[in-house]
């Protein structure tokens, strides 16, 4: 029977690896990534890369180790053939749980909630993305969750501060797995 001592070291041997093969993908200077170039980039894109700018700060504030950002993993094919990916804005461990997040910037809230822009469609593709990253650093034993960071960032005339929030557990993956309809008669 493994000691506590030995399940930890695995833990962290594991939770080292998951880092060290994933820190190609995001590169932790912005000039090298150019959807975080904010003066040649879109609005709609620079206002999404300055909020998981502040999501990821605002994580590690709040005791979560950032693993990576902006993963993107290929979750099947589509009809035609071509390769489908999927994007997982930040991957990160909060204490002993890898936490799967997905950042949802807005200038205001005024029409919807930014959470309301996570919907099934794209709960199905990051739990895709997800379960193919776990099972690429075998991970498949350690406990997980899906995490959305809302981000409300109003323009820089009307001098209001940025409102963060954090709303785990948004989903979970029971919804997506298959049913089995043989005991359902």
């Amino acid at each position: 029977m493994p000691t506590i001592s030995n399940l930890i070291r695995a833990w962290h041997t594991t939770r080292d690896r998951a880092r060290r093969s994933f820190t190609h993908l995001s590169s932790p200077d912005p000039s090298h990534n150019p959807s975080h170039n904010h003066d040649t980039a879109p609005a709609h894109i620079a206002l999404g890369a300055a909020g998981e700018q502040l999501a990821v700060a605002y994580l590690e504030r709040h005791g979560f180790d950032i693993v990576a950002t902006n993963v993107h993993l290929p979750i099947g094919r589509s009809r035609r053939g071509q390769i489908i990916n999927a994007e997982i804005d930040i991957i990160a461990y909060q204490a002993d749980t890898l936490c799967f997040v997905e950042v949802k910037t807005r200038r205001s809230d005024w029409f919807a909630a930014p959470e309301a822009n996570v919907d099934l469609r794209k709960q199905r593709q990051i739990t895709r993305a997800a379960r193919r990253y776990r099972r690429f650093l075998n991970l498949r034993e350690t406990a997980y969750r899906y995490d959305v960071v809302t981000v409300i960032l109003p323009d820089k005339a009307s001098h209001i501060p940025p409102r963060i929030e954090l709303l785990p557990a948004f989903w979970t993956e029971s919804k997506f797995r298959k049913r089995r309809w043989e005991h359902q008669y």
